[in-house]
């Protein structure tokens, strides 16, 4: 692969990983109480890290990356969908992180699928395996905060 394609799928990652860190940044302005707004912050610092590990990456190269197997619940995948809006409950803020980290898997995990067997694939899977992490922190709050209180 050309220096120049490698550039390209980095500059891609980073751009979806910046409407994330938009989109989380929007939240916080909708929402009143101290608790879920440092949540939503927190949310976007993770957004933040993936671009300051696809920058690494990008200068250091494919070499040192490494694809850990992280647990993935699937409780995202049997709630419904929310649509952001104003005050948003802890249940819902958790329900859209979820979403939204699950879409992130499903496009990072369709990528490597188009690119076996090359560095491609692994960086793809790389940021799946991120995104699974963080969609495996929403889905144990949930776990513990909404699915055992009721």
């Amino acid at each position: 692969m050309t220096k120049e394609k490698f550039n390209e799928v980095i500059d891609f990652a980073i751009k979806g990983e910046e409407e994330a860190v938009k989109f989380y940044q929007e939240l916080q302005l909708r929402t009143k109480f101290k608790a879920r707004k440092e949540m939503l912050k927190d949310l976007e610092n993770m957004e933040m890290g993936h671009i300051v590990i696809l920058e690494n990456i990008r200068s250091k190269g494919m070499k040192d990356v490494t694809v850990e197997k992280v647990v993935n619940l699937n409780i995202s995948e049997y709630v419904v969908d929310v649509t952001p809006y104003d005050d948003m409950t802890y249940q819902d803020i958790l329900i859209v992180a979820m979403k939204k980290e699950e879409q992130a898997v499903n496009l990072y995990t369709d990528l490597a699928g188009n690119f076996p067997g090359t560095d491609l694939e692994t960086l793809f899977l790389k940021l799946a395996a991120e995104e699974i992490g963080h969609k495996l922190q929403f889905e144990t709050l949930y776990d513990e905060h909404v699915l055992r209180e009721n």
